[in-house]
């Protein structure tokens, strides 16, 4: 069973990153394909998989086609149930559904006035309070999910889950803009950072190119952290 998964470009594009490791980090079969996400050919790109408008798009073997990330999670976790997308245990898995899809439909304030980037980071951003509320949110979050339930590994519950893919652009964007966390999530934004799927993945954004650049700013620049910082 072969998926076809379409993204859009690596460097910002949070919501490709997510449904790109939904089935990356998982071990599912799966063939990529580019959008023209800033190029102005995403319409003609995905006319042929209508309902789509934006991306990621997954289409199954059978052509059913998933233009939501939320909607793609779930049909995975459907076919896929000897796969834990989502941890076994009953109480993990609800919290980790919960935040998952609070992650899908929240924390515009963050998503507004952070896009993501991946190739460096940027100096002198000033959080807002809406910022600053979002990553206490965030924050609040992910404490739960860890304390509860993330004794078995550096992620949100222990072991990769969809709930991670999910948050792994807010890792990103902590990053990217140096944004005020406590040490506790600095440790776990450096997991995603150290992952070698998302170094898979920066690795493949640095050969794009981007002109004009999507997201000018007049923010300074420094370099993005290696694996190993």
């Amino acid at each position: 069973m072969t998926y076809q998964l379409y993204i859009g470009d690596r460097t910002f594009s949070s919501w490709s990153l997510r449904g790109w490791l939904m089935l990356e980090k998982f071990g599912l079969s799966f063939e990529t394909h580019m959008v023209g996400l800033y190029s102005g050919t995403m319409q003609a790109d995905l006319a042929h998989l209508a309902p789509a408008k934006t991306v990621p798009v997954l289409q199954t073997a059978e052509g059913h086609i998933l233009s939501d990330s939320i909607a793609m999670a779930e049909t995975l976790v459907e076919r896929h149930p000897d796969i834990d997308l989502y941890p076994r245990d009953s109480a993990a898995r609800a919290l980790a559904r919960s935040i998952t899809a609070e992650m899908h439909s929240g924390f515009q304030a963050l998503r507004d006035a952070c896009p993501m980037m991946i190739r460096f980071g940027w100096v002198g951003f000033e959080a807002s309070q809406a910022v600053k509320d979002d990553l206490a949110r965030i924050e609040m979050l992910w404490t739960l999910a860890r304390k509860q339930h993330g004794s078995g590994g550096p992620w949100l519950f222990g072991n990769y889950s969809l709930a991670d893919a999910f948050y792994a652009p807010v890792a990103m964007r902590i990053t990217a803009y140096n944004l005020p966390v406590s040490a506790a999530a600095k440790d776990y934004v450096d997991a995603h950072l150290n992952d070698s799927a998302f170094l898979s993945w920066r690795k493949a954004a640095l050969e794009e190119v981007h002109e004009p650049w999507p997201y000018p700013s007049d923010l300074g620049q420094i370099p993005w952290p290696s694996a190993t910082d």
